[in-house]
């Protein structure tokens, strides 16, 4: 009986550690950076989002050409998927994508159709 409780702990130990390093891995903690291409044709412009991550909770900002830094809210990372939401211009933009190593592909959309729906592929920043 003793080895059979034993080897059940050790299952549910091995699967709790293995769950666990699945979340870790996708930590986006950090410096990343993008071009977003203005839709009405006139050019580009460079993106910089600083984002810090606890747990499943993002926070950070986005600096650009924008001005001031926007704040993220309400973000979150669950497993690979990444969401956030950002208030510019009395309006909320939201960002959702996908997290694949050094790189995040974001489709961004506003509530009030004011800006049309983008996406934006981002860059982990080498540290200097």
């Amino acid at each position: 009986m003793r080895k059979l409780i034993f080897f059940c702990f050790a299952a549910v130990l091995a699967f709790s550690l293995a769950t666990s390093r699945a979340y870790a891995a996708t930590d986006v903690t950090g410096v990343w950076t993008g071009t977003l291409q203005r839709p009405d044709g006139g050019g580009a412009f460079d993106l910089t989002f600083t984002f810090k991550q606890n747990g499943s909770t993002l926070t950070g900002t986005v600096t650009g050409g924008q001005g001031e830094p926007l704040t993220i809210n309400n973000g979150k990372i669950e497993g690979d998927k990444i969401s956030f939401s950002l208030a510019f211009n009395g309006a909320t933009i939201t960002d959702e994508g996908t997290v694949n190593g050094d790189e995040i592909k974001l489709n961004s959309k506003s509530n009030d159709g004011s800006f049309p729906a983008m996406s934006l592929t981002l860059k982990r920043a080498k540290p200097p």
